[in-house]
């Protein structure tokens, strides 16, 4: 018969050993970070369409200096991003902050979102390991828009947006949904012609305009 010690003592390595398998490993959460390169980048005060990932390790949701599209509801949560509220994140935005705006719906793999917690922690400590290679994201040359991009005039009442393009057509979107930003960079859109990102249906979207002091003299309150 086996020593119950020795038993207990097999238990535990092979319980330690699970544990170090599934321990995120940043070196890989580097290569899946690629997608998430289009959104958010990793240098501090670089802020994309999402905040700089910089320094977002025990950080307080909604709280990245100069960065100003943040929903009401991600910065009222009350969350702060340790890794199990990043876990949380990574694996359904909507279900643990519902009311964002961050289109993305989540990775299933429990080991891929260790691995990506485990570079997000490693950004922030600066032990980064560096990322694999990857053509640079396409940046969008917003002053080439088509008149479908161009935005006309945006109305708001009550809590919807009206939006209307340079093509004619309106598309209602609510107040929660809608994000503003600025590129004042040379792609940029021509001051006082904003330029649409994805604003079909109910699925929200982004209005570029060419400086933030645009942004506030641009949209008129107005009801029919």
């Amino acid at each position: 018969m086996r020593s119950p010690s020795l038993v207990l003592m097999a238990c535990a390595l092979l319980l330690f050993s699970a544990a170090v398998q599934a321990a995120g490993d940043a070196a890989r959460g580097a290569r899946f970070f690629h997608p998430c390169a289009h959104c958010h980048s990793t240098n501090p005060g670089e802020q994309l369409i999402g905040p700089s990932l910089a320094k977002i390790f025990n950080a307080k949701a909604g709280t990245v200096a100069g960065f100003t599209q943040y929903t009401e509801a991600l910065r009222k949560s009350g969350k702060s991003w340790d890794a199990e509220s990043l876990d949380l994140w990574i694996a359904d935005p909507a279900l643990f902050i519902p009311g964002n705006s961050m289109a993305f719906p989540g990775i299933r793999n429990a080991q891929a979102r260790e691995d990506l917690v485990a570079y997000l922690k490693a950004v922030s400590e600066g032990s980064a390991p560096e990322r694999p290679a990857h053509p640079a994201p396409r940046r969008i040359d917003f002053s080439k828009a088509p008149p479908e991009g161009q935005v006309r005039s945006i109305t708001l009442c009550k809590d919807v947006y009206t939006v209307e393009t340079a093509d004619g057509h309106r598309e209602k979107v609510p107040e929660a949904n809608l994000r503003f930003r600025s590129e004042s960079g040379e792609l940029g859109p021509a001051p006082g012609k904003p330029v649409a990102l994805g604003t079909e249906k109910d699925d929200g979207g982004v209005i570029v305009f060419a400086s933030p002091a645009e942004i506030s003299g641009f949209i008129r309150r107005s009801c029919p």
